[in-house]
């Protein structure tokens, strides 16, 4: 059981690396809206991994973060977000709540502090909608950061705020003046 789990999340970790970032790296291509061929996927990462259908279908249903959609008939998949590559996932504008939250690691404070949050490689700067999943983003940059985003301040300034299909908040930079880093010790509370 523990290789079939390891497995899996390989696979997904190359099902992102395809889908968010590379996908000639396993022949196949995405449209304008991110969207891949799953006939296309599934054999393209069949040269890597043992991948058919049914366990494609686990790995985006399990995902415990969602970052796969199937369309309507999935005979198409994509990542929800995270694209490093040029794609419009269709998102929608929404009306953020007043504040949300981004995890970073310590070794980033500097220069969000200085900088505010951009997006380097990634299409936009992913913020969350509590603390919790905040701290946890941040935990895998090493020691936990959060700040706190005026987002409903932004937006009355003229920001522009997307919300993808698994609740990630998404939005093109967040100027200094819009953080609010926490203390430390109330970032792990």
């Amino acid at each position: 059981m523990s290789e079939k789990r390891v497995s899996k999340q390989r696979i997904s970790i190359y099902l992102s690396f395809l889908l968010r970032h590379h996908p000639e790296a396993a022949g196949i291509t995405l449209d304008e809206h991110g969207w891949a061929n799953v006939s296309e996927l599934l054999e393209g990462v069949s040269k890597r991994y043992p991948l058919g259908m049914d366990l494609l279908e686990q790995i985006v249903e399990e995902d415990s973060k969602q970052r796969y959609s199937f369309n309507e008939d999935r005979t198409l998949i994509r990542a929800n977000q995270g694209h490093s590559i040029p794609v419009d996932v269709e998102l929608e504008e929404v009306i953020p709540p007043e504040i949300l939250f981004h995890g970073t690691g310590e070794k980033y404070t500097e220069s969000i502090d200085k900088q505010g949050l951009i997006h380097k490689s990634r299409l936009y700067v992913h913020l969350s909608g509590d603390r919790e999943t905040a701290e946890k983003v941040g935990m895998r940059h090493g020691k936990p950061v959060i700040y706190v985003v005026k987002s409903g301040r932004m937006y009355r300034d003229g920001y522009r705020f997307f919300r993808s299909v698994n609740g990630v908040w998404l939005i093109d930079h967040v100027p200094v003046c819009y953080l609010e880093k926490q203390a430390e010790n109330t970032a792990s509370q």
